[in-house]
């Protein structure tokens, strides 16, 4: 039996590497600093980004202290923003799924950058939407998928659950999802027509 629903990691996914490591870069660059430093004192505090406790503001507030950087929150905001290196590839396959598969998305997110996305035209493809920073859940947590899948409207064997994060798959597998560990479109493309999926016609690429 083919799937009903496509459930979506963002980060990773829709974007070109992650989204994190691509702040963490930046920051480095933008303030001269060792990469390395900038890491930990980021990834010991994103998770209250995630969770919705801090805004992003807060989270420059106290990142910026631990840095020894001073920048106003705008610099930090835009450069957070231009950290988003989109993959067009996956936004195409986003457009070329059938209508009446249901598509979900499930990301670990941020205040700021979920609102981008939502206004973002290709958002309204997706039939259903949990960001962590909104709920107060995350992956791999069952929490998080069980609250994607009440709003798919669908069972965890009828969806095929892609991430590019091997502990969030292992996750879903658990629950009875279908899985792809994502690397690339062409091996999650072979998938989704494996699984019975007749995509739209797609962009030819060189």
């Amino acid at each position: 039996m083919g799937i009903r629903g496509v459930l979506f990691d963002w980060g990773g996914v829709f974007t070109r590497g992650t989204f994190d490591g691509r702040v963490v870069r930046n920051l480095a660059r933008r303030f001269a600093l060792p990469e390395e430093d900038v890491a930990e004192a980021y990834f010991d505090r994103v998770e209250r980004l995630e969770l919705g406790e801090w805004s992003l503001k807060r989270f420059w507030e106290v990142l910026s202290q631990r840095l020894g950087v001073r920048a106003p929150y705008p610099v930090f905001e835009q450069l957070f923003l231009g950290s988003v290196a989109p993959r067009r590839e996956m936004y195409e396959l986003l457009l070329a799924l059938p209508e009446d598969l249901v598509v979900g998305l499930l990301s670990n997110n941020y205040p700021v950058i979920s609102r981008y996305l939502r206004a973002e035209e290709s958002f309204d493809r997706f039939d259903a939407a949990v960001f962590s920073n909104e709920e107060g859940v995350k992956k791999p947590g069952h929490e998080a998928f069980l609250l994607a899948l009440d709003r798919m409207a669908l069972s965890p064997e009828e969806v095929l659950f892609v991430d590019d994060h091997p502990d969030n798959v292992a996750a879903a597998q658990r629950l009875g999802f279908k899985t792809h560990l994502f690397t690339d479109p062409a091996p999650l493309i072979a998938d989704l027509r494996a699984e019975g999926v007749r995509l739209r016609a797609l962009p030819a690429r060189p």
